[in-house]
């Protein structure tokens, strides 16, 4: 499995983003994507995450309300929706690729290349 991702970028305040993230191989094998970040100096968190199948979905409480997680299956691809933007969001953005359900981000077998999110104050 590989992942492509884009859709960073600089942004003010309040402004909004998309993400994608294009999965190629044997997607059929494995549940679902997840999104996560990592700014400097932290560990990586997670974000969101959707399935392949139901279109399952979780957020983290910092993306509630605020971030939509979406599947194209056809398309293999997964897009995040991030708006009402903070300074706090600022961070790389990675996409991963679980073969099975994940209890945590140690359940993430594939990873896309990080995508850097800077939100301006």
């Amino acid at each position: 499995v590989q992942l492509q991702a884009s859709g960073g970028g600089l942004v003010q305040a309040g402004g909004s983003l998309r993400h994608s993230c294009v999965a190629s191989g044997r997607i059929a094998s494995t549940y679902g994507m997840g999104w996560f970040r990592q700014a400097p100096g932290k560990e990586r968190e997670f974000v969101s995450a959707i399935s392949w199948g139901g279109g399952n979905t979780d957020y983290a409480d910092s993306a509630k309300g605020r971030f939509t997680i979406s599947r194209d299956n056809a398309k293999n691809t997964v897009y995040l929706q991030m708006n009402s933007l903070k300074p706090e969001d600022t961070a790389v953005y990675y996409c991963a690729v679980a073969r099975f359900r994940p209890a945590s981000i140690g359940g993430y077998d594939y990873w896309g290349q990080g995508t850097q999110v800077t939100v301006s104050s």
